[in-house]
């Protein structure tokens, strides 16, 4: 494929691209990678010698990465670098103008500006690589299932509840699972009228993997919520609904992908929603006036004035 096709046929953007190809990348090539991505706006700039000595890597070893990303000329790679960057410059214009990862000597503002910036992106970018026929699959699937189980680990269990308890809202019978045995030993007993979803950035979590073989060997509807397009997660699933999350150095906090998994639910949730709008709009007005009587008035508790 020549790089005009990659830019015409894929509606991802080029760093969206850069992004999913990282798990796969050599070490010299994960260094460029990083390079493009922390500044693609000065790296837009850079001639291949200069990008090789950026990175610390060879000329070599660009070649071999912007042949990976699905690029066959490097000037290709550079005008993508360099509309993206204008593209994010224009989306951004109202923030402080900040870029990088955050670092040690940032102020409270800085962190403020860069994380509204990169969640505001990883939205965006989301909506950009979600397949609107996979969405409608999983949203079919769903509504024709006797019950939905979802799991995931960390960061991805706190979705997974989001999703359950939005379902449940709407009177579907969802179950989310707390740990990884009680995953497998429900998806044990699955069968061809259920769902089974799993949500990882990644898609490499071995937990998550399993539980998503475990469920389509007995047939359940496999739908798997992950970052990464070619993972071993989506090797199991039936349907796949991407995101294109952006990391910081402190992925240990789950920052982007978790925004940006909170939003393709929220499409999830709406679309069954709006598919069977009468029942749903019962159920939610239903569920309101259950808790309604558990709320304080506003002004409860406060002095008396005058």
């Amino acid at each position: 494929m020549t790089s005009a096709a990659v830019r015409e046929n894929d509606s991802r953007t080029v760093l969206l691209r850069i992004r999913e190809a990282r798990p796969g990348l050599r070490p010299s090539e994960l260094a460029v990678a990083d390079v493009l991505l922390d500044d693609p706006d000065a790296a837009a700039n850079l001639s291949i010698a200069e990008l090789a000595e950026r990175s610390g890597t060879s000329t070599t070893s660009v070649v071999r990465f912007y042949r990976s990303v699905g690029y066959t000329r490097y000037q290709d790679l550079r005008l993508d670098l360099a509309q993206e960057a204008a593209r994010e410059r224009l989306q951004s214009a109202d923030r402080l103008p900040v870029s990088g990862d955050i670092d040690p000597g940032d102020t409270l503002t800085d962190i403020i500006s860069k994380i509204a910036r990169s969640e505001t992106l990883s939205i965006s970018d989301t909506a950009e690589v979600l397949d609107t026929a996979a969405l409608g699959r999983a949203i079919t699937a769903i509504l024709a299932a006797r019950r939905i189980d979802i799991f995931g680990v960390g960061a991805g269990s706190i979705v997974g509840l989001d999703l359950q308890q939005k379902l449940t809202r709407i009177g579907l019978t969802a179950l989310v699972w707390p740990d990884s045995h009680a995953a497998l030993t429900t998806a044990a007993v699955l069968d061809e009228r259920c769902v089974a979803l799993a949500v990882s950035h990644s898609g490499t979590t071995t937990d998550t993997v399993d539980y998503l073989n475990q469920a389509r060997s007995r047939g359940a509807t496999t739908i798997a919520l992950t970052n990464f397009s070619r993972s071993p997660l989506t090797a199991a699933a039936d349907i796949v609904l991407l995101t294109a999350a952006r990391e910081t150095l402190f992925r240990s906090g789950a920052l982007g992908s978790r925004i940006a998994q909170l939003a393709v639910v929220d499409c999830l949730f709406i679309g069954v929603a709006q598919a069977s709008y009468d029942s749903s709009v019962a159920a939610l007005q239903q569920t309101y006036r259950a808790v309604r009587g558990h709320r304080l008035p506003l002004d409860r508790g406060r002095p008396d004035e005058g």
